[in-house]
């Protein structure tokens, strides 16, 4: 009998076979898009997934100023934040942040699905958002995959 056969496969670095995929978020509600694209990022939809490495996918994000918020999460929907100094509380509505910056809704919504560490970091800058359907990757030959029939 082989005892070989039994040891668990970490993946790290070098053994991680990164890929590059392409998301239509075009009328795709927010949290269940960036539930799947954080799940991406994070390399769990891969067999050989490892929580401490980054085993992910680089993910490109077209027309991510075109998601839907269902009901009233347009104006009750707030992102509250403070300054740092006293009675420095500052919010804003989902709608206000995204005249602002219409990326910034889904960049926040995806960040906060990661893990707040260092890998969390080194996974977010894994993402790419775009306004319209042209993005600059075209040379990593990116797979379009269509996030609804994704699991």
């Amino acid at each position: 009998m082989n005892t070989l056969s039994y040891k668990t496969v970490s993946a790290n670095k070098a053994t991680a076979n990164k890929e590059w995929v392409v998301v239509d978020a075009e009328g795709q509600p927010l949290g269940r898009l960036a539930s799947k694209v954080a799940k991406i990022l994070r390399g769990k939809h891969k067999t050989n997934f490892t929580p401490h490495a980054d085993c992910g996918d680089n993910v490109i994000v077209l027309n991510a100023g075109k998601i839907t918020l269902s009901g009233n999460k347009w104006a009750d929907k707030t992102y509250i934040w403070h300054t740092g100094y006293p009675g420095g509380q500052k919010s804003m509505t989902a709608l206000e942040l995204q005249k602002k910056d219409s990326l910034k809704v889904l960049e926040k919504s995806v960040k906060g699905m990661i893990p707040k560490t260092k890998l969390g970091n080194q996974l977010f800058k894994n993402l790419y958002l775009y306004e319209g359907t042209e993005h600059k990757h075209e040379a990593q030959q990116p797979k379009v995959i269509n996030i609804n029939e994704f699991k």
